[in-house]
């Protein structure tokens, strides 16, 4: 028996043909799949009954949740192909007694409403009531995040494109959503005299600057800097999203003068020189809870607690990666060249001396270097060439993140993160993040959403209903440069 804890299982298991499935190879599964979830996928109650019926025994979760970490990738995607399939929504009966809803709608309101909540009840997954029972199982809520996280990758690979699998992704997401509402949550301050366990995780999880060695994480999580996370009961010892906070006099415009400051380590901080709190990092480290609000509550939990603990502090503001700028830049240049016109994101002049830097020939020639400059970030290591494109860079990264949509919001996953949370794009800054990450995702440039408190919740109905991005004059001026250059 090479899996101990399914023996435990098998162990506790009355029916003889548990032990039947499990004489079947693991390799393949599918001769278990359907005996298997016949048995521990509880059919719904009928309406009648359905605040008296027993819930199934704990052991049909665990048998459950045994098999399918056994099983193989490929017999994952074909288990909840079948789970979603045959253990969803009754069609048929909703389709009847949507019929005898609009049969009662003559009759009393009583009657309306009973059949309306008939009809309610009648939408309900079969395969909800397993989640339910699964997440009163220790370890039952951290199986379902990553069981999500598998059902996300499977719909994003389009390796099964049913709908009942994306449904099966929105009930999953439905239940998250109340077992981690921001009021079941706990709120962390991660320092150095944390269990090793967690500094670990937070060291593993960093997702945008990444840790070089402990000195580096002892570093962020000391003077003049803060570090924060959600937790949840169900979960110990796993934080689930974290952010990362500098103490600083100004508005930092570079991510160098943070991540890289040794001086810091072993200093005493001084009230007086903290006058800034700086949101450089912001890390959602359970793929499953993707479209759970999490990031935006953090925010706002963190700035209170900042308050409390700074009273003088007015700043607040993020430095953020642009992440997806060289990617959106390269198609277009690309996209000019597929048509056979000349680029006129860039001037005449400055196209001269793209051509003289590059020593190319005005024209196609031009625009091919300039895809590889980008491509290769070696115009970095040149002072000229660095001169030269810093206006054209400026303003077409300005106009990626305030101009380029994506049904109406911020292409940028990023800036629509901040404007959701009703920041102001604030100041947009040239070579602030010069590592080759930072030069290959967004040619070194960050940008500052700055949190203005008076005005955030304005900011945010303004954009979720209108799409209006709140901007500072610097960033409007690079994109009234922009349009004047481009008919874009």
């Amino acid at each position: 028996w090479r899996h101990r804890t399914l023996l435990k299982a098998v162990l506790r298991a009355s029916d003889v043909g548990f032990w039947r499935w499990y004489s079947t190879p693991l390799r393949g599964g599918a001769p278990g799949m359907d005996e298997i979830l016949a048995r521990v996928v509880p059919p719904l109650p009928t309406y009648e009954t359905r605040d008296k019926s027993p819930p199934p025994p704990e052991s049909s979760s665990l048998e459950f949740m045994q098999f399918y970490k056994s099983i193989y990738k490929e017999d994952k995607l074909r288990f909840l192909n079948k789970l979603s399939q045959d253990f969803g929504v009754d069609h048929r009966g909703v389709s009847e007694l949507a019929l005898k809803l609009l049969d009662t709608q003559l009759r009393d309101l009583a009657t309306i409403l009973q059949a309306e909540d008939r009809l309610r009840y009648s939408l309900t997954p079969r395969y909800k009531q397993l989640f339910n029972h699964i997440s009163k199982a220790e370890g039952g809520v951290k199986f379902l995040v990553d069981l999500r996280a598998d059902v996300l990758e499977i719909i994003s690979s389009k390796a099964s494109e049913t709908p009942d699998i994306r449904d099966l992704s929105g009930t999953l997401k439905s239940l998250l959503c109340e077992w981690f509402s921001v009021g079941l949550l706990r709120l962390e301050r991660i320092t150095w005299q944390s269990p090793c366990e967690i500094l670990q995780k937070i060291s593993q999880y960093e997702a945008v600057h990444p840790m070089r060695n402990w000195a580096d994480l002892k570093r962020r999580v000391g003077p003049y800097r803060r570090c924060y996370a959600f937790t949840h009961a169900a979960m110990p010892g796993e934080p689930l999203v974290v952010l990362h906070v500098a103490l600083t006099e100004d508005i930092s415009n570079n991510i160098q003068s943070i991540v890289r400051e040794f001086a810091t380590l072993h200093a005493e901080e001084d009230v007086n020189k903290i006058n800034a709190a700086i949101f450089y990092s912001i890390t959602s480290t359970q793929p499953g809870l993707q479209g759970v609000e999490l990031g935006n509550y953090l925010i706002k939990r963190v700035v209170r607690e900042l308050q409390s603990e700074f009273p003088h502090m007015a700043q607040f503001s993020s430095l953020s990666p642009i992440p997806g700028f060289c990617t959106w830049l390269q198609g277009l240049l690309g996209q000019y060249r597929k048509d056979g016109r000349h680029p006129d994101i860039l001037s005449e002049q400055e196209w001269k001396e793209v051509g003289q830097a590059t020593d190319s020939a005005p024209g196609t020639a031009a625009t091919e270097a300039l895809r590889k400059l980008i491509g290769t970030g070696e115009w970095m290591h040149s002072e000229r060439l660095s001169r030269v494109l810093e206006p054209a860079l400026m303003r077409l990264c300005a106009w990626y993140l305030y101009g380029e949509k994506r049904r109406g919001y911020a292409l940028n996953p990023v800036a629509n993160f901040h404007l959701q949370n009703g920041a102001t794009m604030w100041r947009i800054n040239w070579l602030a993040d010069t590592s080759p990450r930072g030069v290959a995702n967004s040619c070194g440039i960050m940008v500052n959403y700055r949190y203005f408190l008076n005005d955030t919740s304005k900011n945010s109905v303004l954009y979720l209903q209108n799409k209006v991005v709140t901007a500072s004059e610097q960033v409007l001026g690079l994109v009234s440069q922009f349009q004047k250059n481009s008919k874009l």
